[in-house]
């Protein structure tokens, strides 16, 4: 057999990765592609499993100039698709395939998905106390006081990118730029105006 083959199949000490034959039939790369990529994956990750502190400071190597470590929260969110708080191969290996090599509309789903960050299926800009039943920040507002919010989903996206780029961004942007961002990105993908942006809403208007 090809020791390469068995490069992909043998156990680590804490984590049996996928055969090859499986992510090759889950992934759109090459078993030359996949072997090397593991092979990296293993340099990084000997045990076989990335928890999010560990990818946090592999991805903030790419980014020196700024603070990275909430996007990569974002994004370790969006790898882990079985929500078990690590990282194997396979979700690192099935992510970066649908991310290089999945169709246009796969891609897009992806990123719905990274800037839903609560999961509802709904990408909104701000949820109101009430909405939370008050968990958030003071006491809920009695009677019929406007309830305060907080910054949710795209506006933490946002807030994350900013901070990722650091001094990348010429000329310097003030503090109000990312709200100032999701305004835009609003107003282009909220169709019906009802203050989400649904799947249908995001894919519509980036295929147009």
């Amino acid at each position: 057999a090809d020791s390469g083959d068995a490069d992909v199949e043998l156990p680590t000490s804490r984590h049996q990765p996928e055969g090859l034959e499986q992510l090759l039939a889950r992934t759109k790369f090459t078993k030359t592609e996949l072997q090397s990529l593991y092979r990296g994956f293993k340099t990084e990750c000997p045990s076989g499993l990335v928890d999010e502190e560990t990818f946090t400071l592999i991805y903030s190597r790419f980014f020196p100039q700024g603070d990275a470590s909430s996007y990569a929260h974002f994004l370790f969110d969006a790898f882990d698709a079985d929500r078990n708080g690590a990282l194997c191969f396979q979700d690192f290996a099935v992510g970066l395939s649908l991310l290089l090599r999945g169709t246009e509309q796969q891609k897009l789903k992806w990123t719905f998905d990274l800037y839903d960050v609560n999961k509802d299926g709904y990408v909104t800009k701000e949820v109101t106390l009430r909405d939370t039943g008050g968990v958030v920040g003071s006491a809920q507002p009695d009677g019929d006081l406007p309830a305060p919010c907080v910054p949710q989903d795209m506006l933490e996206i946002m807030k994350a990118i900013y901070a990722m780029m650091g001094r990348c961004t010429e000329p310097a942007l003030g503090a109000s730029a990312p709200a100032q961002h999701v305004e835009l990105f609003f107003q282009k993908m909220d169709r019906n105006r009802d203050g989400v942006v649904t799947f249908e809403e995001f894919l519509a208007t980036c295929q147009e």
